[in-house]
This record gives structure tokens, sequence and C-alpha cells, in this order.
């Protein structure tokens, strides 16, 4: 029997076919050049909110003010342009000019809706995926946006379970990778967790033009609640958890697709408890096999090999969150105390910029 287009999704996603790299989340390969700015989401020391742009050095180029904090971003391809999502619960998300900063839209949720902080253009920077919640109905969505006409909504797909968080497109371009967490939230209730003893999360893999989930991987554990996503150069799948239960327990907080299955990794006891069982932010090198992960509970930041995990540098950062790929292939982190530092595979952490910000848990 032939073969249809799902299953062909579900065999090249679980057998991480390396095709080339692209996606909003993640930086042009060493030939592309070294991006000329990155942005993230910042609180600033009067208690107000922006959104802020920044050079190789760590000079700001720009900086815009929002309304509420704000969480995470991406690019839409070759248009100029930079989205940033409220934090959880979210009731707009941005669309700054990228290289003035001036902001060009502000869509709101949708009534009963919220967003929880993330986004993923397709390859032609068209269509925007973003993860959000129907609150009442505990039910987590991808709200679908088409750029082309002002941000308009155009679609909703159901995820058959609660709590998603980041999600990014695969290197096919059709594939959208989703960390389902699995954690219910009311705005009502101030981020309370409400269902730790049921907690159901997974990695979610789905078609980005249908909305059919075309895989679903659960971790070992109910309490892992996967929440970040990042694809390799190669087309390895790595997901991040948080894990929800005791403090005493270290379990795994870092995962690869591999065949089908989550293979988790384990580092050394120290390097377990020293990330504190929260992972804000992972992201694989689009020019090598290096990924990095960092823990602001912890103020830990490590990067490890994706083929094998040996872990290659292992720091403390104090408040330590964003993580964006350099080209060459280090990594840039940013600190919630306003450090941009520059981390690479056995050598020394430096400190690029020490700024009069909180930046938030993701770069751009």
């Amino acid at each position: 029997m032939p073969l249809n287009r799902r299953d062909l999704l579900k065999i090249s996603i679980a057998s991480s076919v390396a095709v080339g790299l692209t996606g909003c989340s993640l930086l042009p390969r060493k030939a592309s050049g070294q991006p000329d700015s990155f942005v993230g989401a910042v609180g600033l020391r009067d208690g107000s909110f922006g959104v802020s742009a920044f050079d190789r050095s760590g000079s700001i180029l720009w900086q815009t003010p929002v309304e509420t904090r704000c969480h995470s971003g991406c690019n839409r391809p070759r248009m100029g342009e930079t989205v940033f999502f409220e934090r959880r619960p979210g009731w707009s998300f941005y669309v700054f000019d990228s290289t003035a900063g001036s902001k060009k839209h502000r869509i709101e949720a949708e009534a009963g809706e919220h967003f929880v902080g993330h986004g993923v253009f397709s390859m032609d920077g068209r269509w925007l995926y973003v993860t959000a919640s129907r609150y009442e109905q505990a039910e987590g969505i991808i709200a679908v946006y088409d750029a082309e006409r002002g941000y308009l909504r155009t679609d909703t797909f159901g995820l058959t379970g609660i709590g998603p968080h980041e999600l990014t497109l695969h290197p096919d371009g059709e594939t959208l990778v989703i960390g389902l967490g699995g954690i219910l939230s009311h705005p009502d209730y101030n981020r309370m967790k409400l269902n730790l003893d049921t907690m159901d999360p997974a990695l979610l893999l789905m078609d980005r033009h249908f909305g059919n989930i075309v895989g679903r991987f659960k971790p070992p554990h109910h309490h892992q609640s996967a929440r970040h996503v990042s694809v390799s150069g190669s087309g390895r799948v790595y997901v991040a958890y948080q894990h929800q239960g005791p403090l005493y327990e270290t379990p795994s907080l870092l995962a690869q697709l591999e065949k089908g299955q989550l293979r988790e990794y384990r580092f050394d006891e120290d390097t377990q408890r020293a990330l504190a069982n929260y992972i804000a932010s992972v992201v694989a090198h689009p020019e090598n096999d290096l990924v990095a992960a960092a823990s602001p509970v912890g103020s830990t930041a490590i990067i490890f090999r994706g083929s094998t995990g040996e872990l290659v540098n292992c720091v403390t950062i104090a408040d330590c969150a964003g993580i964006q790929a350099i080209a060459g292939g280090d990594f840039l982190v940013s600190s919630g105390r306003g450090k941009l530092v520059r981390l690479g595979a056995g050598r020394t952490a430096r400190e690029l910029a020490d700024l009069p910000v909180h930046w938030d848990h993701h770069l751009v």
C-alpha cells in the first residue's frame, strides 16, 4: 500500500531527516553572515516594559514601550517585521518594524482566549502560528494569522491537550513542533497550576496546513512539563522540561526525538541539581552539533553535544534565561539582571554588556 502524506511526515520527522534549516526562531547558517541585531522583551527599572533591539556588542539600537510584560517573539522572514507576544496570560501581540522599532500592529486575543508567549512564521512569511489557550474550556490551540492581511485571524487548530507553550517550524517547512506543557491554569487564578496530579504533557508534531497532529510523544513522567522546543540544522528535534514534582527529584530535563521516542539526556548529579528542575530556553545551533539550555531558577547555562549528550560547558549566570545562536558556533545568553554573555564549548564565558534592563526569557 502506498504511503500517504501524513505517513511520510511521521517517518521523516521520527527519523530526523537532515534538511536545510529555516524558521523564525533560529539564526542563519554561517554562510549567511552574522546577524546585525537581536531583540528581546525587557522590564525597566521604573516598572514599565518594552521590547528592545541591540547589536553584537550589546549596544541598544531601539527600545519601544509596550503596555505589559512580553515574553518571546519571532522575525517575519524577509519582511522586516518582528513580532513579540505578551507573557502568559497574554492578551495581545505586537508587530514592530525590525529596523526602526516602530509599532505597526497590535493584535488582541479573541474572547475567551489568551496567548502564552510564543509564535512562529511559515517559511514564506505569510502565516503566523501562535500557541494559545481557551481557558474556560481548558483547551490548548494553535491560532493562525495571515500577515499579508494585517494579521487577520484565519484558522484555529485544536491540540487535544492543555498548556501549549513554545513552537517552532521543522526544516521540512510543513511541520510545527510544539511543546505541550499539560498544566491547567486560568487567568482568574494568577498562573496557579490547577492539575498537577493529572498533567498530560507531550511533544507534538502538527501539519501546519490542516492542523492534523502527526506525532504525540509523552515524557516518562507526567510531571515533566514539555515547555520549550528547538530543531537542529540536521533536523534533530529537542524538547526541554520544567519538572513539577518535588525539588529533591532530579529527573532528566532535556530530550531528543529519536526513532519515534524521546531519548533523554542526563548529566552529572551536580549539573542536574544546578538546573533546579527548570529549563527556560533550549536552542540547537544551526551550524554544529551543540545545544544550549538555561535555567534562571538555578542560574545555570549549559552546552552539550546533541548526538552524544556530552556536557561541554556549564557556567553560573545569575537569572539566565534567553539564548540565541551566534554565527561561528557560540551562543548568546541573556539574564534578568541585564547581562549579555557569549558562551561557547569549552571556553570561559565572556560578558558582552551589562545594561539597565531586565531581559525576559527569550531572544530573537
